[in-house]
């Protein structure tokens, strides 16, 4: 187990802000993991488990607390046969995505471009052009705050969108298990999942600002956050809508290539994004009666 104090959250999360966590642990194996929660414990702080941090906003001020990530044994993808996968939470979700598209698997294929883990996927039930994670998960493995293991049945996840019950409650995900269909049993080839993958990635590389750091959709797509609203027009409409494409607030800033995503201009600070992200709710309230509900998990005292 890896063990640092004070280790500044602005290296480990994709808006390169945040203040110093009070412990940061690198966990290799289900007994660091353990080590790390009894370390919280005896010290009376709360823990809190890091992916790639690309869906966090950490306060400027830090996080009290310990500070989790998973490796080791939790980055390993298991072939169980058949179409049938085993994937450690640490597993960057492009990459099992990329290699069971080579195997000519499909089901998540499009999932490639998100940039987290398979934890957090599995904790946000992350989705994009139509497929989401949840759809072809049959289990998922959590250690649970009692300190025993628990395995999640696909029916007990209430995957939702962008939602499941590991928001609920205080699990730690720790792999889950997939059935993927062939290419072959929807009619198409291995080609063809890699030719819907590039088209995908053009797709988000045109729309998106990849090239400055964020953390992906700042606001949920409406369904989730107003049921009277169609839920096909996005969050990213409305804040145009609302002229606030380009507005800035110290170094954040509404993204000029898409409005649902705030940037990293150049110097911000989570502050700076906070406020940020509520002076475009405010915004969009006043002007269509609509209240947009953040993606962005908080972690950690704001003002």
């Amino acid at each position: 187990m890896i063990l640092l104090e004070n280790e500044p959250m602005n290296k480990h999360t994709s808006f390169k802000v945040g203040g110093p966590a009070r412990y940061f642990v690198k966990a290799e194996s289900l007994d660091d993991l353990k080590k790390a929660f009894n370390l919280a414990s005896e010290k009376g702080i709360p823990f809190f488990i890091l992916g790639n941090g690309t869906n966090l906003l950490v306060s400027d001020k830090g996080f009290d607390g310990v500070i989790i990530t998973l490796a080791g044994e939790f980055s390993l993808i298991e072939d169980l046969g058949n179409g049938a996968f085993k994937v450690g939470a640490a597993v960057p979700l492009g990459r099992f995505a990329r290699s069971v598209l080579k195997q000519g698997f499909a089901g998540i294929h499009k999932l490639a471009g998100i940039p987290g883990t398979l934890g957090g996927a599995i904790y946000m039930n992350a989705g994009a052009y139509g497929q989401e994670i949840g759809t072809c998960c049959t289990q998922v493995t959590v250690l649970e705050d009692d300190g025993n293991i628990r395995e999640f049945a696909a029916n007990e996840c209430e995957f939702g969108y962008r939602q499941s019950i590991f928001q609920k409650n205080n699990a730690i995900i720790l792999s889950a298990t997939f059935l993927l269909p062939t290419a072959a049993s929807l009619g198409k080839t291995t080609a063809d999942l890699e030719a819907e993958l590039a088209e995908c990635m053009a797709k988000r590389k045109a729309s998106q600002p990849l090239n400055m750091p964020n953390a992906g959709s700042t606001f949920k797509r409406l369904s989730a956050g107003a049921a009277d609203t169609p839920a096909q027009i996005a969050p990213g409409y409305y804040i145009e809508q609302a002229g606030l494409k380009g507005y800035r607030i110290g170094g954040a800033e509404v993204s000029t290539v898409h409005a649902n995503f705030i940037v990293n201009a150049g110097g911000a600070t989570a502050s700076d994004i906070k406020q940020l992200s509520e002076f475009v709710q405010q915004k969009v309230t006043e002007k269509f009666g609509i209240k947009l509900h953040r993606e962005i998990i908080l972690l950690g005292k704001f003002e």
